[in-house]
């Protein structure tokens, strides 16, 4: 049994489960593959699991709190029950993950993890699906006079930002000189270790066909970056939908040939937001701009840099003491409207700089690949193409996000 337990991070939201109101825990990185659904005082009890409360001093907290006994056995069952899912940091988890790498390895590609959830998985009803949000997104886009230098598009779930996703990856496909690299920038939701950026040399498989990664592109980038070890976190892409979303559209959008991807996650710039420093002075981002900027520089062919993300996320769901109203989402567009601007201009710094002056109030889901893409693109110029808002009703919350191409 284990004496200390300790939570791993997870996400955690308000369900109704047999009529009574409880809280679901999921583990969006896979590693925990089915949820768990707990009552409000169980789920008090885990947010406790820090590894340095013993079981005594558990118990003792849970009757100062709900004046209630909490026994051994009880106890002992839900520590049981969440190592069994995989839920705790423990030695079956650390199993579990060595496992997980030792399959993702083998793969011969990253498997398209999200499809039959987030998308259909097979392709004629995938296509008819698509095939809706792109009628429905007319009118259609004004082609570009030249190349899309940089694509911003949604991460969220394609079903509830697919209109968005159309409109984005319709001025992509009307361009009149389409992409034959794309460098695509993931937000990573899950990368907590040192690596700001991870690549993988792993094609990404979609029901309409795996998108090729340029692996020499990558192992020049892998080459020459010294300030971290972009494959340290390779795992990482196993179960991200940032990249996934891109790679499912381009595959609809371009099709699978005459073009390779270059597919990057970016972790979290937050602690130099907390820091008020921009990220190009940490070593890490400037070196790995250096790196990727000159690679792009010289490329003969046409590069894309497409950032996959979302905007604001406010609400009860996500920490917030207020349920999110019409109101609450006339602030959130007015301060995206605020980021957005700066994207306009390509200011990577203005844009960083607005972020961290409100010390990211609406949880920004794509500060760090937004910031690369701008900082790799300045100079160019940004239009916004569709600008929505999710709400989710359920959990008195929603998400922002935008289509924004770069010229």
């Amino acid at each position: 049994m284990i004496e200390n337990p300790r939570i791993r991070p997870l996400d955690a939201f308000p369900v109704e489960h047999n009529g009574e109101r409880m809280v679901c825990i999921r583990d969006p990185s896979g590693a925990a593959p089915d949820p768990i659904v707990l009552g409000f005082g169980a789920y008090y009890l885990i947010t406790l699991f820090d590894g340095t409360r013993s079981r005594l001093d558990l118990q003792a907290e849970f009757a100062r709190q709900f004046g209630e006994i909490l026994t051994s056995e009880q106890l002992d069952r839900l520590i049981a029950e969440l190592d069994r899912g995989y839920f705790l940091e423990s030695p079956a988890f650390e199993d579990r993950v060595r496992a997980m790498r030792a399959e993702f390895a083998a793969a011969p590609a990253r498997p398209a993890a999200h499809a039959g959830l987030c998308y259909h998985q097979e392709p004629e009803r995938l296509r008819s699906e698509l095939d809706e949000f792109f009628t429905r997104a007319a009118p259609k886009p004004a082609a570009s006079n030249g190349a899309i230098h940089g694509l911003i598009a949604p991460h969220i779930d394609p079903r509830r930002g697919g209109l968005t996703y159309a409109r984005a990856y319709a001025e992509l496909a009307a361009a009149k000189e389409r992409p034959e690299l794309v460098v695509i920038l993931g937000t990573s939701h899950y990368g907590a270790g040192p690596e700001l950026f991870t690549a993988t040399l792993k094609d990404y498989a979609t029901p309409l066909g795996a998108v090729r990664t340029d692996r020499e592109f990558v192992a020049h980038l892998k080459e020459n970056y010294r300030a971290g070890d972009l494959f340290a976190d390779e795992l990482l892409h196993r179960n991200e939908h940032s990249i996934e979303f891109q790679a499912l559209f381009l595959a609809y959008t371009l099709g699978i040939e005459n073009y390779t991807v270059v597919p990057i996650l970016v972790s979290s710039f937050h602690p130099m937001v907390a820091r008020g420093v921009e990220p190009v002075s940490e070593r890490r981002v400037g070196e790995f701009l250096e790196v990727l900027g000159s690679a792009i520089a010289r490329e003969r062919r046409r590069v894309t840099i497409v950032a996959g993300v979302d905007f604001g996320h406010i609400g009860r769901k996500f920490g917030d003491d207020f349920g999110v109203d019409q109101a609450r989402a006339g602030e959130l567009r007015a301060a995206d409207r605020r980021l957005v601007g700066h994207i306009e201009k390509v200011d990577a710094g203005g844009f960083f700089g607005e972020v961290a002056g409100e010390r990211d109030r609406y949880r920004i889901c794509g500060l760090a690949p937004i910031y690369t893409q701008l900082a790799l693109l300045a100079g160019h110029r940004a239009r916004l193409l569709d600008y929505d808002i999710a709400m989710e009703p359920p959990t008195q919350s929603a998400v922002s996000f935008a289509g924004i191409a770069i010229d």
